[in-house]
């Protein structure tokens, strides 16, 4: 009986850990696509942008969309080659890091895959 107290103590210990680790880093803000277009870094949305990535990759098929329908949902990038697109994404919520998310274009102009980077 001692033996499995003292494993639900640390099987809670440490799920409250796990907790207090996430918490703000996972949100809920649903994407809005003005809202990323006009979005500015601002001390009252420092991390709008990064916010809201789960919703835009989790509820928007980006792969296989053109370049044009890229920059018709997120707006002009802020970086831009032949063969990727930048969007800066504002703070990560991890002490002073800040995101960007990446997006590939394969030889059509066309979305091969994407990345979210943290620095």
């Amino acid at each position: 009986m001692r033996k499995a107290l003292k494993y639900g103590i640390l099987i809670f210990g440490v799920l409250i850990l796990i907790g207090f680790t996430l918490k703000g880093q996972i949100t809920h803000e649903q994407f809005d696509s003005e809202k990323w277009k006009n979005w500015t870094e601002s001390e009252s949305e420092l991390s709008l942008r990064w916010d809201m990535m789960n919703s835009l990759r989790n509820n928007h098929e980006l792969n296989g969309k053109t370049e044009t329908e890229i920059i018709e949902l997120l707006g002009n990038p802020e970086t831009k080659s032949d063969s990727e697109f930048g969007y800066y994404l504002g703070m990560a919520k991890q002490g002073i890091s800040t995101g960007h998310l990446t997006i590939y274009f394969d030889q059509n102009k066309k979305v091969k895959s994407l990345k979210v980077h943290r620095s």
